[in-house]
């Protein structure tokens, strides 16, 4: 888990992620997003919406920790959701899910 999150803290610092769910709506919705990430802790209704959106337009989701660790993994405060908007990055975290 230690690698993903190291990747994850990667791409931010690359700018290749975007986090909260305005800007991860926005990055799904304009095509930019090629993986999208949500916490365990995430609500019911916003998983939902993250889903059904992310399927709707044909974007990778997968559920990962806490919002703890989504959090301290990318140094902003309190994200339940984050976008990798580069192909290579999310290349490398899916392999990370993958091998979970």
């Amino acid at each position: 888990m230690s690698k993903l999150y190291s990747y994850l803290g990667l791409c931010q610092k690359a700018g290749k992620l975007k986090s909260g769910t305005f800007q991860v709506e926005e990055s799904v919705k304009d095509g930019s997003a090629v993986l999208v990430l949500f916490s365990n802790e995430a609500s019911d209704n916003a998983k939902k919406q993250i889903t059904n959106m992310c399927k709707y337009y044909c974007v990778r989701c997968e559920q990962i920790g806490t919002v703890d660790e989504i959090s301290r993994a990318i140094g902003k405060e309190c994200r339940k959701v984050c976008a990798i908007t580069d192909e290579n990055m999310a290349a490398l975290v899916a392999g990370q899910l993958e091998s979970l």
